[in-house]
């Protein structure tokens, strides 16, 4: 059974996006790699032939691979969203305990995390510990560096 996924909508079209990319233009850059490996002589002594073949081998099961992860995606109603307590797409305002910081993380899926947006996974040790908290708890996450306790500021979507 495949794993389903939730998206933004601008999350699934670029997933799409670079599915497409890569059944066209990779394809037929992979094809033309070999082609020139082929050119040069005989293949059972051409490292260069023998490489094209691997890339395209990770090619395709890079594209098999998306291909099952868009298949089983769903994007997120974000007017159902509830912003009592913190689910998928919150924007979550946190207080580090110890730091006395305040950051500011969006929940998503696993595929769209990018720290550098402030988008973290709902899978990660963060994401995981901040899920279904209201405003006012706090919240005991369990990072690789140990426990680590963020108090809930504000919810908003």
């Amino acid at each position: 059974m495949a794993k389903v996924s939730y998206y933004t909508k601008e999350g699934l079209k670029k997933l799409k996006d670079e599915l497409q990319h890569l059944k066209t233009k990779g394809r037929a850059d992979m094809a033309h790699q070999i082609a020139e490996a082929r050119d040069k002589g005989d293949l059972s002594e051409n490292a260069e032939y023998d490489a094209a073949k691997d890339a395209q081998g990770l090619l395709e099961l890079k594209i098999a691979k998306l291909e099952d992860t868009v298949a089983n995606a769903r994007i997120i109603d974000e007017s159902n969203i509830d912003t009592s307590k913190v689910s998928i797409l919150s924007t979550v305002k946190i207080k580090h305990q110890k730091l006395k910081k305040v950051l500011t993380y969006t929940l998503v899926s696993e595929e769209e995390a990018n720290l550098k947006e402030g988008k973290i996974s709902v899978q990660s040790p963060v994401g995981k510990g901040l899920l279904g908290k209201k405003v006012g708890e706090v919240a005991e996450v369990h990072t690789p560096a140990g426990k680590t306790d963020f108090e809930i500021l504000e919810i908003t979507r």
